[in-house]
């Protein structure tokens, strides 16, 4: 089953903060919830309710490849459009897809920070 906006929204939120080490706030602007790993942003959940979209850093290839697999997915907004994508509620956007998204943008981040900084290096 699809997840409507406000449940992507959601999703990602409690996605993010169940992973060790995440902050948040809205350093960016008012409409922009970003959340970070030792202060590198991994996740961004739009607050606009016409546009009820998360941006999450990916793999190129695997940006790519849900960019045309999926009509809801776009090449990241606010970033660099080759490393990150756009997910907005639409078919085949489930909880499932939403969780997995987050988590691997949350790895993609922690796997490039120093060694001292990665989450459970204290």
């Amino acid at each position: 089953m699809s997840a409507a906006g406000d449940r992507l929204q959601d999703t990602a939120r409690q996605a993010a903060l169940a992973l060790p080490d995440v902050s948040h706030g809205y350093p960016f602007t008012p409409g922009l919830d970003t959340y970070k790993v030792a202060g590198k942003v991994f996740l961004i959940v739009t607050d606009d309710p016409d546009e009820q979209i998360i941006t999450v850093k990916c793999e190129p290839e695997h940006a790519r490849a849900h960019v045309r697999d999926y009509a809801s997915i776009t090449p990241g907004r606010y970033l660099d459009k080759r490393h990150w994508i756009s997910l907005g509620p639409g078919p085949g956007i489930t909880e499932r897809l939403i969780t997995a998204a987050v988590e691997d943008s949350y790895d993609l981040v922690a796997e490039r920070l120093p060694r001292r900084d990665r989450p459970g290096a204290r």
